[in-house]
């Protein structure tokens, strides 16, 4: 029986040790490679962090690099769990995240550490310095062997309704549930390349990492710095013989938006198997110019939240694509049930009902990091089955059937947004943004249309009139929530109001915002 990722890895190490499983833009690592590294930092953070204590969280200071990617393995084969964390976050938020998960320890995995965060060792020094004994060899062994398949791997934080970030925590099993069910539906193999295009503090980066390990392929780190030049990105797909992509829409759409394909015919990756994208909606126009140039790959729309490990459904599309009808989020993986409930609670059966998309199976999370509260909010138990413990994930989308059974997804049913591939609580930037002095009230849309997160907001009596109109309102106001939020956490349009309107219960009335920003009254 397999009960954690860390077989995987083993297996690999010692049926294909040679075979190059992970690089980056200036080193790379075969799987015996990749093991010995594991096994070092494994041996550190239990001698240095962890003293025999098991399923506790360690932080990593991420990169786009090869040694993230070994920091996490070492971690979970210590019997811990790691916690990605990206050093260009703001500080105050970093903090915060710091406070609620109190780790045993942090690792500091970035290629570059000439900024100090805090005083933390760093990967690349584990490696060069340390030595593996023969009682480390077997402290290994205990280790991997006590893991069990519910134990936690990994927590990734999102954004939280209230301000602060929750850390979604995923366990073994869940990993190992989502990489059997890739790949009993696509065909992944040994000469898989993956290339990895999302940040490792978003769960896009796992099906990368383990879907490799499972079927002995290889992950390309892509650089960061290639996205921005669609041309090189292209040409890097195919020195690096990349076939495999799963990506955040944004990014595919970054190839096509330049039309990029058109003006490197004999650049691309001549041998591209699949494509595959999630996080929003991806415009027919854009996957046109993907599938034009590749009529033989496989184009595969995912979609699944953090909370249930990655992805729930998939769709493989069909060609052509019809400019006029929504890609389906298609059917539920294998061990996994996908399902619309009503405001009931009542199951929905019949094609075009709206209703909330609930996800059933062993990839559920195992809930928010010390936070049992919206655990228990979101993680319910099965209401058609009362009689025993069944629990299902409520995703707050909504979405709906076609005549086939297929699920299509519709909106949000909260405050929770997708944008720029990254889910959004907006009650976290309207808690930025109503913590300003200078502001009296804020209220946060999304314009889905025009991808702008919209700032509806009041000013404070106390405000600078030199400061209260145009562009300089509008960078006081950046300026101000960039140390508290991401950049793509930002509002991109700004919108005054004398005086924000109050339901009768006092309350800001952001039904009638909304309908009065879309509606061109204000803004």
């Amino acid at each position: 029986m397999i009960h954690s990722v860390l077989y995987y890895l083993q297996r690999n190490a010692e049926e294909i040790p040679d075979h190059q499983a992970l690089a980056d833009e200036s080193r790379s690592f075969s799987y015996h490679e990749y093991l010995d590294a594991v096994k070092k930092i494994a041996c550190f953070v239990d001698r240095n962090f962890a003293d025999g204590q098991t399923k506790r969280p360690v932080a990593v200071l991420i990169d786009r690099n090869a040694l993230s990617v070994l920091a996490f393995l070492g971690i979970a084969a210590s019997g811990n769990f790691y916690v990605p964390l990206d050093p260009a976050l703001p500080v105050e938020r970093r903090k915060v995240i710091l406070s609620e998960l109190a780790p045993i320890g942090i690792l500091d995995a970035r290629t570059d550490r000439r900024t100090e965060i805090c005083p933390c060792p760093p990967v690349s020094e584990i490696l060069e310095k340390e030595e593996i004994s023969e009682a480390d060899e077997k402290r290994f062994r205990i280790m991997t062997d006590s893991i069990i398949d519910t134990d936690p791997l990994y927590s990734i934080f999102t954004s939280g309704s209230t301000g602060v970030p929750k850390g979604v925590l995923i366990c073994h099993r869940s990993v190992l549930d989502l990489v059997n069910a890739f790949s009993e539906v696509f065909a992944f193999g040994q000469d898989s390349v993956f290339g990895n295009q999302a940040p490792f503090d978003f769960d896009v980066s796992v099906k990368d990492i383990y879907n490799a390990l499972y079927c002995g392929g290889r992950v390309e780190i892509i650089p960061k710095k290639k996205f921005g030049m669609p041309k090189l990105l292209v040409e890097y797909l195919a020195e690096k013989e990349i076939n495999t992509l799963i990506w955040a829409v944004s990014a595919v759409r970054i190839v096509s938006d330049f039309r990029t394909f058109d003006k490197v015919q004999t650049q691309k990756p001549v041998n591209l198997k699949y494509v595959m994208f999630s996080g929003e909606v991806m415009p027919p126009s854009s996957l046109e110019h993907w599938m034009n140039h590749f009529p033989e790959a496989v184009f595969v729309n995912l979609y699944g939240p953090t909370e249930i490990t990655c992805n729930c459904t998939y769709c493989i599309i069909e060609k052509p694509v019809d400019p006029d009808k929504p890609l389906s989020a298609g059917k539920a993986f294998p061990n996994t049930r996908v399902f619309l409930l009503n405001d009931k609670n009542e199951r929905i059966l019949e094609p075009g009902v709206v209703g909330e998309i609930c996800v059933e199976g062993t990839g559920l999370a195992l809930g928010y990091w010390n936070n049992p509260q919206k655990t228990a909010e979101v993680f319910t138990d099965h209401p058609e089955f009362p009689a025993y413990r069944n629990t299902i994930y409520h995703t707050g989308d909504l979405g709906y059937y076609d005549d086939e059974g297929r699920i299509y997804f519709s909106s949000r049913a909260d405050s929770q947004i997708k944008h720029m591939g990254h889910r959004i609580e907006l009650g976290e930037i309207e808690a930025a943004l109503n913590a300003l002095d200078f502001i009296a009230a804020a209220c946060c849309l999304y314009d889905a249309q025009k991808e702008n997160i919209v700032c509806v907001f009041q000013l404070s009596p106390l405000t600078d009139p030199e400061e209260t109109e145009g562009p300089a309102l509008k960078t006081k106001i950046v300026k101000a929530i960039s140390s508290k939020l991401p950049k793509y956490m930002w509002p991109t349009r700004f919108v005054r109001m004398d005086a924000l309107p109050l339901t009768s219960h006092q309350k800001t009335d952001r039904v009638r915002i909304r309908e009065d920003y879309l509606a061109g009254k204000i803004g």
